[in-house]
């Protein structure tokens, strides 16, 4: 059965083939892997380069990569070792993540759409996010993604309303 899990090492094989989907698919795999991935991107076949990436998604609970992104915490979706998908909890929202990012980000690899892991992982995460103290989650996602917005709503989601290209959606995390 699929759960949420902090990254680890040892899904290196199944994380670098579900970045191979991305890129076959002709999606931009910095979906999956963050928009900057430091000096990893290109360590990652060599030894401790992959653990050294994983080591810091761990550590953006206290300390973000870049100055102006706030902390949060990561998880993968894996099923045994298999990586499925990833998941992003904001700790706190920016004027930027208040209008177009939200507290939480996440996407499946390609070879796994289809199959309700998006909205089982983002269902999985809303204790986290009660843990954190967010009573209510902001997601937000493009107009044109029916999937993604079809997630949100099968979790509770609540549309507030549309900024850009932007769909901003309330989630209440808990009783």
């Amino acid at each position: 059965m699929p759960e949420l899990t902090l990254p680890d090492a040892r899904f290196k094989v199944s994380y670098l083939d579900a970045v191979r989907e991305f890129t076959e698919a002709g999606l931009n795999p910095l979906v999956l892997v963050g928009e900057e991935t430091g000096p990893y991107e290109k360590s990652w076949r060599e030894p401790g380069g992959f653990a050294a990436y994983v080591d810091m998604l761990r550590a953006e609970t206290e300390r973000p990569r870049r100055p102006d992104w706030v902390p949060m915490t990561n998880f993968w979706y894996v099923e045994g070792d298999t990586f499925l998908g990833k998941l992003s909890i904001r700790h706190r929202l920016t004027p930027f993540l208040l209008d177009y990012g939200g507290h939480i980000g996440y996407a499946i690899r390609p070879g796994a759409w289809r199959r309700g892991h998006a909205t089982a992982m983002l269902r999985d995460a809303l204790p986290h996010c009660r843990r954190l103290g967010i009573e209510r989650a902001l997601l937000t996602c493009d107009t044109t993604n029916t999937a993604s917005r079809k997630v949100i709503e099968a979790n509770g989601g609540e549309f507030e309303d549309r900024r850009g290209v932007k769909l901003r959606y309330w989630i209440r995390t808990g009783n």
